[in-house]
């Protein structure tokens, strides 16, 4: 069983433009696709589809249209009621694949209600393998709340607890490292910009992207501030694992991408449903790469189904420590 915990979900209406789009103009869209999303409940419907146990955990109204949504859709989730209105993200995509996003900001969750999602986590969490946190935190939330909530699920569980997966930006990915060890989690997915921003040196986005030994030296930098895992995806050029047994770079052929949405939420599926099946940290990662190209190349925010992936496409290399680093 994976938990994915999604603290500020949203549905997302993709918009699929004929032409580029262009500013302060009146455009026709070719298609539109409305689903119920948030990085978590992205995670948790490509475990689904994969044929997996998962359950998604979030905050919204019973009559909330996103949680409408997902119960239209089968997916398995418990929401944790609040009053106001969950958010909508609104994606537009080029025909040549380009996204341009409007996030909203989300609901403010109240202290109590904060509380009361962690012990949600905190109760669904027994027994399963892996805990998800993923997305940006809703207005009220503490920029440290993934870090804590992580600190109190080794503490309620102990031995048993399950790994910890965190994939979010800014500071609260920032917060992960600012406290002891038991608050840094057993898995983090960055993307370059966020790598670069993590440890704060004067590295572009750009230079990750296109220098694999490099993103592999900057993740493994934060292996020894506590993480048990990076998994740095690089766009188009695929994505770095660094473990405490080496690293490595993976990459797909060359795609005709449709839009990015969720790439990324099912990469971090593939990795976790390899690693569930006892699969060795490179076929993680050869997994996690076919799963964001087929992503990559479907419309809007699909997700992908295992029918849809292209492994053999995959090339996964071992890469070595450079001199001095």
């Amino acid at each position: 069983m994976i938990i994915t915990l999604t603290c500020n979900p949203a549905l997302d209406k993709t918009i699929e433009l004929l032409d580029p789009l262009a500013h302060g103009a009146v455009q026709r869209a070719a298609n539109s696709h409305t689903q119920a999303a948030g990085k978590g409940v992205n995670v948790s419907r490509g475990i689904a589809i994969a044929g997996a146990q998962t359950l998604a955990l979030l905050p919204g109204a019973t009559d909330d249209p996103l949680i409408a949504a997902l119960r239209g859709d089968g997916l398995e989730f418990k929401a944790l009621p609040i009053d106001e209105p969950l958010r909508t993200n609104v994606t537009i995509t080029d025909p040549d694949g380009t996204t341009t996003k409007i996030n909203e900001s989300g609901p403010v969750l109240t202290a109590e209600a904060l509380s009361a999602l962690s012990a949600l986590v905190l109760e669904s969490a027994a027994g399963a393998q892996w805990v998800v946190m993923a997305g940006s935190l809703p207005p009220g939330a503490p920029a440290d709340f993934y870090a804590q909530l992580t600190a109190a699920l080794r503490d309620s569980l102990g031995v048993n607890c399950p790994k910890i997966a965190v994939d979010t930006s800014g500071e609260p990915l920032r917060q992960l490292f600012a406290h002891g060890p038991g608050h840094v989690p057993d898995l983090i997915k960055p993307n370059a910009e966020e790598l670069a921003e993590l440890v704060g040196s004067q590295l572009t986005e750009e230079q990750l992207e296109a220098d694999a030994e490099l993103a592999a030296s900057t993740c493994r930098a934060l292996l020894e501030r506590g993480a048990g895992a990076v998994l740095a995806t690089l766009g188009a050029h695929g994505a770095v694992l660094a473990t405490g047994q080496g690293a490595w770079h993976g990459w797909h052929q060359p795609i005709t991408a449709r839009s990015t949405v969720g790439a990324g939420d099912s990469s971090l599926a593939g990795y976790l449903l390899a690693a569930t099946s006892g699969a060795a940290p490179d076929q993680c990662l050869g997994s996690a790469i076919a799963y964001g190209a087929a992503a990559a190349s479907l419309p809007g925010s699909t997700i992908p189904a295992p029918s849809d992936l292209t492994v053999d496409a995959v090339t996964v290399l071992a890469l070595t420590p450079r001199q001095g680093s």
